[in-house]
């Protein structure tokens, strides 16, 4: 390791400026690199120019072949140990780079720092230029430009007559000072001066005005180019969409017709041969629209979809010799990109039996759907010991409503359109298209169920507990089925506690932890079990819907048997934003892994998406809990809006390629709770929904209960609202700049500057993994009973 430092220990060098503290700040220099676990540590060229950090095997590769790249914009940048620090932009890559000493780790840390601030600016500067421009009103503004230039036309056109007029006057007067003699010389003279001084004052006039026209012409000439290619791009766009809409409506129009043929061959058949229970089946699979590769239900005649077989994506490790093969030479390839490399995916096809069919020889598959009766009395004994009205412990009476929503009328698309391919944290919302409620106030909603987490808690079976886990997964996703309305963006430095100890079972704490990329960091404890997440997100805007890729991970610990899971939430789509009514689809992988005392354990869970042609039930989610020994345990079937349900695997027959599972009774793991009466006129809330922004004494001044746009959204007072929501972010933004303008100061100085520290959170490295994560203090509860809020900052 001596050698590899000694390595880096060279030329380290800011580059020059083009003009005193004008660009952005250039470094480069030999940096030592993480790359995987079989080379270590390697040395690489890296270059810190515009915003940006690359990297080369050496400086010949500059011109022609950059090894990987990293924008700083929304980066964060933490430092490991005297001479190491990480860059990493939220998940998608991370860097992790060894210096030669701390003087230079602390150089390039300080004008990473520099350059991630001016990167920050810059892009802003862009998107409220581009927010300006799009907001204009074109008749207005073509008004306003027509009648400026119009004004300068005239003032030319003016000066163009009189510079005529003295023209004129001062030939006469030379013409004069050549032909009359009866006047002195000295006044042809006087009489010549006087309008020469004429014309060139009103050429000078002639020239100012000619500038101002062109000035005022370039001006506008760029703001209506920069706007003639918003358009474009947007016509372009639509276009596209458009498009697309009439190639789905073209699909949908065969498909129809192709089901009638085929229901008409299949009556006609069955008719011909009554005793072929098969004829039907087989028609009905060669239907070309139905797409079985992804998730399509292939089983017997009878079976329902959902017992019957689906499309299973195992990850599996390579082999260290199949790693050896590989190197390090990808472009773009990061310290994360070790573990990928070194997993592949499989896929198998599954059947699930049931134990109990199989023994009764029908087709009957209600026997499946019965619940076991032990887990019926462990779920009533879950509603008991959480509900209030079963203790006798005195609770506080919640309310169990909210304001009605009031009326205001608003197109999405008028405002949406000038957004397409934005980033969706970055689009200037009102408050019209949102609820009540802050990001950090509908993470804690996660826990809506976490009665589950209490009754996993004491499952002896770990594959069972985790079982369990993976239906409390699912269930944070019940409310996005019918909630539509976009929640708050947090503030830096806002809170949001949930103390339901007295009647859930459960406290929990949450905090924004950085704005630059939004992070928000939540842990929630219940009496046997601990959960803590970090959450953050990308979102693209693209015309007919918003997709939402979260990033950061969730982690829960059962302190009894030292077992401890992580997993990753899957993708969120928001569709018909264009016209239709917005309806929310969940879609993806999720995988539930074990480690400590769980190590090896884990749960695969398949997200099916929407389609207008699979046979499966809408909002479907399948998978299996397979042990360390990689044999599948139980399997996990439901809709993520309704209900799981969980059995065991008794035995496995088949090829591993297509197993066919034999399972027991399926019991019931999650149900999801009826909507409150009249929930549809107040945003669609639960009832725990409505009581997390009721009023409450004694919580931090930064808690979202007391943010005063969202309360003035919750009392029917939009406009209000909107304005205070538009003063709290010019507050926001106004603090950052001082911040930056300060971290700007330190670094021409050369002295560092301590980043931004959250209040209750700190971030340290999880354990098991390469990822950085904030983690409770454990102060905040002692702070609030001592009432001590001297740390907490300004933000409202």
């Amino acid at each position: 390791m001596a050698d590899t430092a000694a390595a880096a220990a060279t030329t380290t060098k800011p580059a020059e400026k083009a003009e005193k503290g004008g660009s952005d700040p250039e470094m480069k220099g030999w940096l030592l690199k993480w790359t995987n676990y079989i080379k270590g540590y390697q040395r690489r060229w890296f270059v810190l120019s515009k915003g940006v950090l690359s990297y080369y095997r050496n400086q010949s590769e500059i011109n022609h072949t950059c090894r990987g790249t990293i924008s700083l914009h929304g980066a964060l940048i933490h430092t490991v140990d005297s001479c190491t620090f990480v860059i990493s932009n939220g998940g998608t890559q991370t860097f992790h780079i060894k210096a030669a000493n701390e003087v230079e780790r602390q150089s390039w840390v300080t004008s990473l720092e520099l350059a991630k601030v001016r990167a920050i600016r810059a892009i802003e500067s862009e998107e409220e230029e581009a927010e300006e421009t799009a907001q204009v009103v074109p008749s207005q503004e073509i008004n306003t430009v027509v009648r400026d230039l119009t004004e300068r036309l005239e003032n030319m056109r003016t000066c163009y007559d009189l510079i005529t007029k003295h023209g004129a006057a001062l030939q006469r007067a030379l013409n004069d000072l050549e032909s009359n003699e009866e006047e002195s010389l000295a006044s042809r003279t006087k009489i010549v001066n006087e309008r020469a001084t004429l014309f060139r004052i009103t050429s000078n006039a002639m020239i100012n005005a000619g500038n101002d026209y062109l000035r005022s012409a370039e001006s506008q000439g760029h703001k209506w180019s920069k706007m003639l290619h918003h358009e474009r791009e947007q016509r372009q766009r639509l276009e596209e969409i458009i498009e697309q809409m009439a190639k789905q409506q073209s699909q949908m129009e065969q498909a129809a017709v192709m089901v009638r043929r085929n229901k008409l061959t299949t009556q006609s058949g069955s008719a011909q041969n009554p005793s072929n229970p098969g004829a039907i089946l087989t028609s009905d699979d060669e239907t070309e629209f139905f797409d079985a590769e992804e998730h399509g239900y292939t089983g017997r005649p009878g079976e329902s979809p959902t017992d019957g077989t689906f499309i299973l994506k195992l990850n599996k490790r390579r082999s260290s010799s199949e790693d050896q093969v590989g190197s390090e030479g990808q472009t773009g390839s990061s310290s994360e990109s070790d573990e990928t490399k070194r997993t592949i995916k499989t896929v198998q096809q599954v059947c699930l039996i049931s134990a109990a069919r199989m023994l009764s020889g029908g087709d009957d598959d209600t026997v499946d759907r019965v619940s076991n009766p032990r887990a019926e009395d462990a779920d009533d004994t879950r509603t008991a010991q959480t509900n209030p009205r079963n203790t006798e412990q005195k609770v506080s009476v919640r309310r169990t409503r909210v304001p009605e929503k009031p009326n205001y009328p608003l197109s999405l698309w008028s405002i949406m359109k000038n957004c397409i391919g934005k980033d969706l944290s970055k689009i200037p919302m009102p408050v019209n298209f949102n609820e009540p409620l802050s990001m950090l106030q509908r993470l804690t909603e996660d826990y809506e169920y976490a009665d589950i987490l209490d009754f996993a808690s004491r499952c002896t079976d770990e594959c069972e507990q985790l079982a369990y886990l993976a239906a409390f997964t699912v269930s944070t996703y019940a409310t996005t089925s019918n909630r539509t309305g976009k929640p708050f963006n947090p503030l830096l430095g806002e809170t949001f506690e949930c103390d339901r100890m007295d009647d859930l079972g459960w406290r929990s704490l949450a905090e924004q932890v950085s704005h630059h990329p939004p992070i928000a960091a939540l842990h929630c404890e219940g009496k046997n079990w601990m959960c803590w997440q970090e959450f953050s997100m990308t979102s693209k805007f693209r015309g007919k819907y918003v997709q939402i890729n979260p990033l950061g991970g969730a982690y829960v610990l059962f302190p009894k048997t030292g077992s401890r899971y992580s997993w990753h939430k899957v993708t969120t789509t928001v569709n018909n934003i264009i016209v239709g009514k917005l309806w929310v689809d969940q879609h993806g992988e999720m995988e539930i892994k074990g480690t400590n005392a769980a190590e090896g354990n884990k749960c695969i869970l398949n997200y099916i998406p929407y389609s207008y042609f699979s046979r499966e039930v809408q909002r479907t989610v399948k998978g299996v809990v397979i042990n360390r020994k990689n044999e599948v345990k139980w399997v996990v079937r439901g809709t993520w809006d309704d209900k799981i349900e969980i059995a065991p695997v008794l035995r496995t027959n088949g090829s591993m390629d297509s197993p066919t599972y034999i399972t027991g009774d399926y019991k019931v793991a999650w149900k999801r709770r009826p909507a409150p009466p009249d929930s549809d006129k107040f945003y669609n809330f639960t009832t725990l929904a409505c009581q997390l922004n009721e009023p409450e004494e004694g919580v931090a001044p930064t808690d979202s209960r007391r943010r005063p746009d969202q309360r003035l959204m919750e009392d029917g007072a939009w406009d209000a609202s909107n304005k205070e929501k538009l003063r709290l972010e010019e507050k926001q933004r106004t603090v950052r700049r001082e911040r930056e303008t300060e971290a700007e100061q330190a670094a021409t100085e050369g002295r560092p500057y301590p980043a931004y520290e959250p209040m209750w959170f700190k971030r340290e490295k999880e354990e098991g993994s390469d990822e950085y994560v904030h983690v409770y203090k454990n102060t905040y509860w002692q702070a609030k009973a001592a009432q001590d809020w001297s740390g907490c900052p300004d933000i409202y």
